[in-house]
């Protein structure tokens, strides 16, 4: 049951989003491994910030994952600014009673796109988890297409199931990687970042074995992930995003031991170059010949998860 505060925020979201009904947005996910650009060309940022509307948008920074908030913010500050983004304001949750506070749910729900900062994904969880401010970001998704990037962490951080925790292993092995409750953005999909610069493939396997209804979606440094619900997912930057798909997998999960290596059984990797263009639309899907397999991938990526609040 929803509270009076509870009601009053997404009461907001409608308002606002009846009053722009004319320029009505759809909500981005824009998925980031890490390490992006911040000094040169910014590819990543520059389309992050085209998405949230162009230099004109404002654009909030949430920084709060990071052990240093502050330098964080000051990066990102530097670099929307260089882009043009005038109007570019911190997201300031140095404690869960502030992220009940109006000054944060404000920023939020006024926001035309809200960046998520990198640091530790269980620390941004644990400011926000069932808070007020928790709330207000589904409503400035869901309900005002506000898009919503994260980088490193931020990025884990914007699926229902986080990885939170697991060393690089070199074969899968029986919870190699932890997982915990995230943003709830993506439902579809585990997310882990620096992938292939940190090796991180057999921990990306060994964290969907705990749950292989799940995609697992690989985001390489200075690469991003954008996704466009219910319409299609695109790939930029300089890497690439590898999906791992287990949903048919057949595994001994069950029948080890933790720390057991991990046997997987009919487990499908697709890996999507930067610079290419996926759609969700069958039509679309039949002219590029797409396989079956990654037809439904897609299809789970698009789909976002559940207004929360």
């Amino acid at each position: 049951m929803l509270r009076r505060r509870d009601v009053s925020l997404v009461g907001l979201g409608m308002m606002t989003a009846s009053a722009q009904a004319q320029a009505r947005r759809t909500g981005r996910l824009v998925v980031i491994g890490g390490a992006e650009d911040r000094l040169h060309d910014k590819v990543i940022l520059k389309r992050f910030t085209e998405l949230c509307g162009g230099p004109g948008s404002r654009i909030r920074v949430l920084s709060a994952a990071s052990s240093t908030p502050e330098r964080a913010w000051d990066n990102y500050r530097r670099a929307f600014g260089e882009l043009g983004v005038a109007d570019c304001l911190p997201i300031d949750v140095p404690d869960r009673a502030a992220a009940d506070t109006s000054a944060v749910t404000d920023l939020i729900l006024e926001a035309d796109g809200i960046f998520i900062s990198g640091g530790d994904q269980r620390r941004l969880m644990d400011l926000l988890w069932e808070t007020d401010a928790f709330r207000a970001l589904h409503v400035a998704f869901h309900l005002r297409g506000c898009c919503i990037g994260g980088t490193s962490a931020g990025a884990a951080a914007l699926s229902r199931h986080m990885l939170v925790r697991g060393e690089a292993v070199r074969l899968p092995e029986k919870e190699a990687a932890e997982l915990d409750i995230g943003l709830g953005f993506m439902a579809g999909a585990i997310v882990d970042q620096h992938f292939s610069e940190r090796g991180r493939l057999a921990r990306l396997l060994s964290a969907i074995t705990q749950r292989p209804e799940l995609l697992g979606v690989g985001v390489d440094e200075d690469t991003a992930l954008v996704i466009e619900r219910d319409s299609a997912i695109e790939v930029i930057g300089q890497g690439a995003v590898t999906l791992v798909d287990a949903r048919e997998m057949k595994s001994n999960n069950p029948l080890i031991e933790p720390g057991e290596r991990l046997e997987m059984l009919d487990v499908r990797l697709h890996v999507l170059p930067a610079g290419h263009r996926y759609s969700a639309h069958e039509m679309v899907q039949r002219v590029q010949q797409m396989p079956p397999r990654l037809r439904s991938a897609i299809g789970q990526l698009v789909t976002p998860g559940p207004i929360r609040g």
